[in-house]
């Protein structure tokens, strides 16, 4: 029967060098491929980074994968990740499919129970991005926008009602004012 807890001391060795090695190959392939790689942009990027986590462990763990095989993969997804960034800053329909649209979730103090529905955000969250935010009453709130990472954000009202427009432009359900 074989030890569950511990085989031998070379396999412990063999995990902490080659563990080594493979962070120190990831992080040196992260900084060449610039600060996108890791960013919290959309779910694509949360992904990859997802995806770089899991080959990192596998090369770490696994006795049948060697490091240049690990380097290979982590060089793939990284070049995969900056092929389509590197898209969809220039085809439209490429960043149509890889990032998606924010979604308006309050406006003008109503919530818009529909859209919370469609995008699965309960009251609860709202109330607690709300406290999370010094926020006391959604009177206080202009609007609330779901971004296409996961994020809540939240407008105050101010006097000039305009304020917001231009960086709402994009958001599924916000009323076009030209």
């Amino acid at each position: 029967m074989e030890n569950i807890f511990f085989d031998d001391w070379q396999s412990l060795l063999r995990a902490f060098i080659l563990t080594i090695l493979a962070y120190v190959t990831l992080i040196i392939f992260i900084r060449i491929s610039g600060k996108r790689t890791l960013s919290k942009m959309n779910a694509f990027d949360f992904l990859v980074t997802i995806a770089l986590g899991s080959c990192l462990a596998t090369v770490s763990l696994n006795k049948n994968i060697a490091l240049a095989e690990g380097a290979m993969v982590y060089f793939t997804l990284i070049f995969l990740q900056f092929i389509i960034t590197w898209s969809s800053v220039r085809v439209k329909f490429v960043k149509k499919l890889v990032t998606g649209k924010p979604a308006l979730l309050l406006y003008k103090g109503e919530l818009l129970a529909d859209a919370m529905k469609r995008e699965r955000i309960t009251i609860e969250e709202i109330y607690m991005k709300a406290r999370a935010s010094g926020i006391t009453n959604l009177n206080e709130v202009e609007v609330i926008v779901l971004e296409t990472t996961g994020d809540i954000t939240m407008i105050l009202k101010s006097e000039e009602s305009s304020r917001c427009d231009e960086t709402l432009t994009n958001v599924s359900g916000y009323p076009d004012k030209s």
